[in-house]
């Protein structure tokens, strides 16, 4: 069935424009230029999602996306805009938008954005179903028995773990349209000081304390651009080439790498790799950031020795990757919040690397998990589907 979209914009010229590229891509579109009789028609075809002007005559745009978000919960909205400020962005997302599109916008980017929206709504109302199942299940538990009430607790887990990664999705996409606009307007500010750092460098010849001073400048440019470079990746795939992968393979060349600090660090490897392990289609330097930063955390935690072990089984259908350490471990207040973006413990940490590993794992459709107790080490599991 056809998803139901409805535009509501004062621009006829938009409203025939994205209509047009709307309908070829097979969605049912209503049009309307203004707000008031944009609630009829929502309380008359329920489409699954709205897109509305911002700045409109009687009723502007706020006003209509609060007042549509309290009658109709499930009719998504995505704002237009042209206003790009972050305090206009912020406004919106906290009076309940999906999404919001600046104008002017491609028509690839707006299909794009709407696709993920639909996607994130079919998810939470699935969502919304599990918790009514859940609620009718606790009103009946009294009468069942020990069987049913294993099965209600395993239906709670799922529900959080969905609705955690709902979150995850929705703070990666949003940081995703914060980040590239940031990474632009600080790298130019960046880049002129990291010219005249070298400047100054070259006529200080002979005062080498000044030089040194130069030269920490230049320094700590660099530093605040690779916390750029770490931001983006959170949120956005770099440029990439696929290819048939043997998962060991990467494992074994990541591994490579930390062999002086397992040495230097007194820990101890124990691997435990399948023989003729299937292929996998995929970047290879994608795949392999995730095994480095989950070698990364686990000899941070290491740093007084200790044991890490990497196994890789698999059967017909996906590859398991396990990697446990004997480090501190992860308390379990924060065992919810290591993939958030910017969550860290670390006293110099960016709190990024495991969003990576998060982003990378569900662009291969696969899952990743995490088991830990505080002072008995931390296990990851990794999921990864077979060709």
């Amino acid at each position: 069935m056809r998803e139901k979209l409805l535009i509501v914009d004062d621009e006829h010229m938009i409203l025939e424009l994205a209509s047009m590229v709307l309908s070829s891509k097979g969605f049912d579109i209503s049009i309307v230029d203004n707000a008031t009789e944009s609630y009829e028609l929502i309380a008359r075809e329920q489409p699954a999602l709205v897109l509305l002007d911002y700045m409109m005559p009687k009723v502007n745009g706020l006003d209509a996306l609060k007042e549509i978000r309290k009658r109709f919960p499930e009719t998504y909205v995505i704002m237009f805009t042209g206003k790009g400020s972050e305090e206009v962005a912020v406004e919106l997302m906290k009076a309940g938008a999906s999404d919001y599109i600046l104008k002017p916008f491609s028509n690839a980017k707006l299909v794009e954005r709407i696709e993920n929206v639909l996607h994130i709504r079919s998810i939470e109302l699935r969502n919304k179903e599990l918790i009514q199942e859940r609620e009718k299940l606790l009103d009946e538990i009294e009468g069942w028995n020990h069987e049913l009430e294993d099965r209600v607790e395993q239906k709670t887990i799922e529900l959080e773990r969905a609705h955690h990664e709902v979150l995850l999705t929705e703070k990666l996409a949003a940081l995703g349209h914060l980040s590239a606009g940031m990474a632009h307007e600080i790298r130019n500010p960046l880049n002129s000081i990291s010219l005249f750092g070298q400047v100054m460098r070259a006529g200080l010849e002979n005062d080498p304390e000044m030089q040194s001073y130069s030269d920490k400048i230049v320094s700590e440019v660099e530093r605040i651009d690779a916390i750029l470079v770490k931001l983006l990746s959170t949120s956005k795939r770099s440029p990439f080439k696929l290819s048939t992968v043997q998962i060991g393979d990467v494992i074994e060349k990541s591994l490579q790498t930390f062999h002086g600090q397992m040495q230097v660090q007194g820990v101890v490897l124990r691997k435990q790799l399948s023989q003729k392990t299937p292929s996998i289609l995929a970047d290879v330097d994608e795949l392999g950031l995730i095994f480095s930063n989950l070698f990364s955390n686990a000899l941070f935690e290491m740093r007084q020795g200790g044991t890490l072990s990497v196994t890789l089984v698999h059967d017909n259908k996906e590859v398991l990757v396990t990697v446990s350490d004997t480090g501190g471990g992860i308390p379990e207040e924060h065992l919810h919040d290591i993939f958030d973006p910017f969550f860290t413990t670390k006293k110099r940490g960016t709190g990024f690397g495991l969003s990576v590993v998060l982003r990378i794992v569900k662009t291969y459709s696969g899952r990743i998990d995490v088991k830990s107790e505080a002072g008995h080490g931390t296990t990851f599991h990794v999921w990864l589907p077979l060709l």
